[in-house]
């Protein structure tokens, strides 16, 4: 893909440093009341040549574009797959995103997603010094890992629950630097400002309810954040709308403590093999009315070339 158009989507991407809501004393100012808006939450496109994917994920970005909404989160998994696969199918995966993206037409933030990491599989034959290993061109081409922008009164948190681990796997965390900057972020606010967070790899989920056990204990709980009870607690004491997620390819609300925890169908739905626990290939069309969080979701009509329905 040429650098021209790469700068254009990183562009588009909209990457934002920490906000602060301080006055000049050092007090809170007031928090702002949220506005009335829509936004698109689409999650585990997981592009590649492959079982039409690239189709399927043209035919959403399309009928996402006839929503009216302000702008755009992609909950991660942007490609399948970068972890095990060599970098040159990697590079040709993200290509093959950037470009199809172009047909979504509005802003669009993005959130790292397991899938994303290039090289962490030994598989892969990418070694751990290559410049692009892991999270770096993730970083280098779309942008911080985690971050925070705000719009129409509320503040936004974009993070990064993928843990790589010295055994070159990956696991659901939230690291202690990314926690440092969460307290921090979320301590220059007032208490009653909203917020809306993002993380790929859910925070709170049941989905673990919903599938077989494994015949093996893992190694590496990747299913959800193995540190969530760290991250709940920052949430404590906040006007936390929501939390949005994604990884599991599920429709699913688990409310803890009055926040929703929202787990989205995939664009892909089980992988481009149809229905993944009855959630079809879709998106989340989210609406913030009155300074409260609303869902639903839409599907867009793929048919699976190779159906394998759960």
């Amino acid at each position: 893909m040429l650098l021209s158009n790469r700068r254009q989507f990183l562009a588009g991407a909209g990457v934002l440093g920490v906000a602060s809501v301080l006055s000049k004393g050092g007090a809170y100012a007031a928090a702002p009341k949220a506005q009335d808006f829509d936004f698109i939450f689409f999650t585990d496109t997981h592009i590649q040549p492959e079982l039409d994917a690239a189709n399927g994920c043209a035919m959403a970005f399309r009928k996402i574009r006839t929503e009216k909404a302000d702008f755009a989160i992609q909950g991660g998994d942007h490609v399948f797959d970068s972890l095990g696969v060599p970098k040159e199918r990697a590079l040709s995966l993200f290509d093959l995103y950037y470009k199809t993206e172009q047909d979504l037409g509005m802003k669009t933030y993005h959130t790292i997603g397991n899938h994303d990491c290039i090289g962490i599989y030994t598989k892969s034959g990418v070694s751990p010094s290559d410049p692009l290993y892991g999270k770096r061109y993730y970083e280098d081409h779309l942008g911080k890992t985690f971050y925070s922008f705000d719009h129409k009164g509320v503040h936004f948190i974009v993070l990064d629950s993928i843990g790589i681990t010295s055994d070159r796997h990956y696991e659901g965390r939230i690291d202690a630097q990314q926690l440092q900057w969460l307290a921090l972020d979320l301590a220059a606010l007032h208490p009653a400002h909203p917020v809306i967070v993002v993380s790929h790899i859910p925070i709170v989920s049941a989905i673990d309810s919903y599938v077989p056990r494994p015949a093996e204990p893992e190694t590496h709980h990747g299913a959800t954040v193995v540190n969530s009870s760290e991250v709940i607690q920052l949430f404590e004491g906040r006007n936390v709308l929501g939390v949005l997620q994604g990884h599991t390819h599920i429709n699913e609300v688990v409310t803890w403590h009055g926040v929703p925890y929202i787990t989205s169908g995939a664009v892909s739905g089980n992988w481009w093999h149809g229905t993944r626990l009855g959630a079809a290939e879709g998106y989340t069309v989210v609406s913030v009315r009155n300074g409260k969080l609303q869902t639903r979701y839409e599907t867009y009509g793929f048919k699976s070339v190779e159906p394998q329905n759960t």
